[in-house]
């Protein structure tokens, strides 16, 4: 579609069609649709870079993080930017569902007809291996009276975004091993990285993401029973319609949301967890992640990703957008974990290119990449990079890690000795990922989805289990450690809290002393971290 010359280009605003995926029909032009138009901060709030600089060079105890009002009243939207936005809805037919100054959303819904009138796209169904969904192909457009207001427009496009990294393994016949393989139940490992004693997550609450599946209370009861364990206050929230809606199949996405749950409740059984169950699309992720970062009456201190997907797979707006989002995390003092990836390093994608896992490698978020642990007792014998190989049995193979072609190395990494991507120009980026702890699903968790004793590894536990232990630093602190990674990165941290992983590959990046592309800094010593904090 040719623009209009009175409209110009949303910068990064692109997409291409999904792997795989061809153009098949013409959208229906009656059918409804959202989108979420992000606002530009009023002109009064630059300093929050400034202010997070200045917050990441201080201990925890000097720490002060700004309240949910503070964030809204000086970095909010622009106001008349808000109006501008609504009087452009209103001539296009669209109506206005929300605005939200403090995430700085204008909500409209139209049919297709006129938002790709109004955003000047076309709109298109794109049939996939998967099955079908709406996208759009190249730019959006938007009047250049917007073009100094608006940041990004999410929402023509509903390609599914994100896979949950969590997994189980296959036998040959084809069944599902579970007690067959040594494994762990949460607390163990607990007792392995020595979590520190006498703090149970009191006080906290802890945000999970999902983006499908769902969970059975009657599981959880079962579950923490085995475990001993008093059953935590689990709540589940709606976001953009989405439902606690359990598939019924024990290796989909229940076992993301359960594993989840469990192993986080295992760790901080006192906490508060509240799950936000969102569209796996990209307005689903936003809205998601805006929801329980503003969310002012559970106030979550620790936000627990599993799902993500390959930088790649990403429109450079959206990635640009929710960047942002965890930059306000940290702001407000909310530590986000998320999984760095279960398919090595090309997380997934073909060919021999190395890709890291969005939003892990977002500066802002603590990345948890994964190991094979062996013990005897409540000790360790031996932890190795998680890489299974190109085995067909599994349908995942190592751990995630590597170089981001998005974000710049960030100065809290300037001294890691970040490599090189192994890509050409060989650029240096944010280094994936931060930490690691036990992923490996033949070395895994022991956890219940649908009914059925499972084993689960991925990385997805290890975000939950970062999460468990940041609840309880909290706890201990009696405030939130917020953004973690600038403090993990100082030599006293770093040197004192891990064990450092020194052998194996993610297939293009080697383990070694210190940080390393395939588990960072290494897995916790929990009790030696929280003293050097």
């Amino acid at each position: 579609m040719t623009s209009p010359k009175s409209y110009v280009p949303v910068p990064d605003s692109e997409r291409a069609p999904l792997l795989g995926a061809r153009c098949v029909d013409p959208a229906d032009p009656r059918e409804i649709a959202e989108v979420v138009v992000v606002v530009r901060t009023r002109p009064s709030g630059t300093g929050l870079d400034s202010f997070i600089e200045k917050m990441a060079n201080q201990r925890v105890a000097d720490r002060r993080y700004l309240r949910r009002e503070e964030f809204a009243a000086e970095y909010g939207a622009d106001q008349a930017g808000i109006f501008k936005v609504e009087q452009f809805a209103s001539a296009c037919d669209l109506a206005v569902v929300e605005v939200n100054p403090a995430q700085r959303f204008v909500r409209l819904t139209g049919t297709l007809d006129n938002l790709a009138e109004a955003f000047n796209v076309e709109l298109s169904i794109f049939e996939y291996p998967g099955g079908k969904y709406l996208g759009q192909e190249g730019p959006i457009y938007l009047p250049s009276e917007l073009a100094g207001v608006v940041e990004a427009i999410i929402g023509l496009d509903a390609r599914p975004q994100g896979k949950p990294h969590t997994c189980s393994i296959r036998d040959p016949g084809g069944g599902w091993l579970s007690n067959a393989l040594p494994a762990f139940t949460p607390s163990q490992i607990a007792n392995l990285y020595n979590f520190p004693n006498g703090v149970n997550g009191r006080g906290q609450c802890i945000a999970i993401l999902e983006f499908g599946g769902g969970f059975r209370t009657s599981d959880l009861t079962s579950y923490f029973r085995g475990l001993g364990i008093p059953t935590p206050s689990v709540v589940a929230i709606s976001v953009e319609g989405a439902q606690n809606s359990s598939t019924g199949d024990p290796h989909g996405a229940d076992a993301s949301v359960m594993a989840d749950i469990e192993v986080i409740g295992a760790l901080a059984p006192a906490a508060q967890i509240v799950v936000y169950f969102a569209p796996n699309t990209s307005v689903g992720y936003l809205r998601a992640i805006s929801t329980a970062i503003h969310d002012s009456f559970h106030n979550p201190s620790v936000i627990s990703v599993t799902w993500g997907g390959p930088e790649a797979t990403w429109s450079r707006q959206m990635l640009h957008v929710l960047n942002t989002e965890f930059q306000v995390a940290a702001a407000l003092g909310i530590t986000v974990c998320a999984a760095a990836g279960v398919n090595g390093f090309s997380d997934g994608l073909p060919g021999t290119r190395a890709n890291v896992d969005f939003p892990a490698s977002s500066p802002y978020v603590l990345a948890c990449g994964g190991t094979s642990l062996e013990s005897s007792g409540v000790s360790i014998l031996s932890e190795t990079v998680w890489n299974d190989g190109p085995d067909p049995a599994y349908p995942h193979s190592a751990t995630g890690g590597g170089v981001s072609t998005v974000f710049q190395l960030p100065p809290y990494q300037l001294s890691a000795n970040v490599p090189p991507s192994v890509n050409p120009p060989h650029d240096r980026g944010r280094g994936v990922p931060d930490v690691a702890g036990n992923a490996d699903p033949n070395t895994g968790y022991r956890v219940r989805v649908d009914g059925i004793d499972l084993i689960m590894g991925g990385t997805g536990a290890v975000a939950a289990l970062w999460a468990g232990l940041t609840a309880l630093f909290n706890q201990n602190f009696g405030k939130p450690v917020g953004f973690l990674n600038p403090l993990l990165y100082t030599e006293g941290v770093s040197v004192r809290g891990f064990h450092d992983i020194t052998r194996g590959s993610n297939g293009a990046y080697q383990a070694g002393p210190g940080w390393d592309a395939c588990t960072g800094f290494g897995t916790p010593d929990g009790t030696k971290l929280l003293g050097a904090l």
